[in-house]
């Protein structure tokens, strides 16, 4: 199993970045797809997550206007797009999978959510600069 997140970057405020997850090793239309985030001494927490079947997407309320979530089945990939982006964003960023039947966890927004996920990738460093 593999997740593969790429895209992070050092950006100024209010400029762009496009996070990618690769996935592999896994039926990726079982699960719903996560990015969560930790910033230095800061709890792990999740960011977005887009359903394995119609796409619906969650996102956490500081992101919500500014990010958006989607998903390519056929390329088994997930895209995060993030815009406006703040200093707050600064952090690491990780693509998860969690199993279509713990999906629940991943669209809670609650910080025990991290606890559930099946898959972890690597993270990508995301630094924004005012």
């Amino acid at each position: 199993v593999q997740l593969q997140a790429s895209g992070g970057g050092l950006v100024q405020a209010g400029g762009s970045l496009r996070l990618s997850c690769a996935a592999s090793g896994f039926t990726f239309d079982d699960y719903a797809i996560g990015w969560f985030r930790q910033a230095p001494g800061k709890e792990r927490e999740v960011v977005s997550c887009i359903s394995f079947g119609d796409s619906s997407a969650y996102y956490t309320d500081s992101v919500k206007g500014r990010f958006t979530i989607s998903r390519d089945n056929a390329e088994n990939t997930v895209h995060l797009q993030m815009n406006a982006l703040k200093p707050e964003d600064t952090a690491t960023y990780y693509c998860t999978a969690v199993r279509k039947t713990a999906s629940y966890w991943c669209y809670s927004g609650l910080s025990s959510s991290v606890n559930y996920m099946d898959y972890w990738g690597k993270g990508t460093q995301v630094t924004v600069f005012s």
